[in-house]
């Protein structure tokens, strides 16, 4: 596993369960165990409906595991904040400019403006939006749209970037270039990446460990450590390496490789 010696995040057998008077109790997440190293990038694949965004939900505090305890480590300097979010949708305030939507979190917690200012353009620069930091959301690409959402969970520095299918609404090129971009942040900045994908080649090219997840109830498959050397680049996929991952992960999920 690729860490220090410090973990950033550790789950210690949780479960969750969720009740309905209709459908009466349905396991979402059955004993899962898992730590996540810092500056580790982890990536969690697995069937729909396997409890990936639940276990997400409860890293975030937005929902309470029915048992079993979620623990952080390693202290969070004056100002910085936990955790950073990144969904499907990048969901931005479409009243709002590039740089506005960026330094959202920055205006509900009431920060003074100029520093947020210059963190925003420095994001701005990094993300390659900084010729579009007064345009509205309505006037970009789905993929640039995508980078502000990526940079506004960044932008205040959080100790863990949680991402849920960040790229599943993107066509093929563009979720290409913003998983190399995705990299390259990663590979500058070393955060510790907790990443939710349907694919499993992205999930390959992106981590240094998969986490393979069965269908529900969610339990951990198995935990295959990604042995590429970094950094990785698209090329990576043309390798024997990279196959020979792809096609274990593959027969974890019984997923079939005939032609149709």
């Amino acid at each position: 596993m690729t860490m220090t010696t410090t973990a950033a995040l550790h789950l210690d057998g949780v479960h969750k369960t969720y009740s309905s008077r209709r459908s009466g109790e349905v396991t979402a997440l059955d004993d899962i165990h898992l730590t996540v190293g810092q500056g580790e990038f982890v990536s969690l694949v697995g069937p729909s409906g396997c409890g990936k965004s639940s276990l997400l939900k409860i890293v975030l505090g937005q929902s309470r595991p029915t048992r079993g305890t979620v623990t952080f480590g390693g202290e969070l300097p004056a100002g910085r904040h936990r955790l950073g979010m990144v969904f499907q949708q990048a969901l931005l305030l479409p009243w709002r400019t590039v740089r506005q939507n960026l330094l959202l979190s920055h205006d509900l917690n009431g920060a003074p403006a100029g520093g947020s200012d210059a963190t925003a353009d420095a994001m701005l620069t990094t993300l390659g939006l900084a010729d579009f930091a007064d345009k509205y959301p309505n006037e970009l690409s789905g993929g640039m749209q995508q980078r502000v959402g990526i940079g506004r969970a960044l932008v205040h520095d959080p100790q863990i970037l949680m991402m849920d299918e960040p790229f599943g609404a993107l066509d093929a090129l563009t979720r290409d270039q913003l998983g190399m971009e995705l990299l390259d942040i990663w590979e500058r900045d070393r955060k510790t990446v907790l990443f939710v994908t349907h694919s499993v080649p992205e999930s390959v090219l992106l981590s240094d460990r998969v986490v393979v997840m069965t269908p529900r109830p969610g339990r951990i498959a198995e935990i295959i450590d990604i042995d590429i050397p970094r950094p990785r680049r698209l090329e990576s996929v043309n390798t024997p390496e990279f196959g020979e991952y792809v096609l274990r992960i593959r027969r974890l999920l019984n997923i079939t490789t005939s032609a149709h």
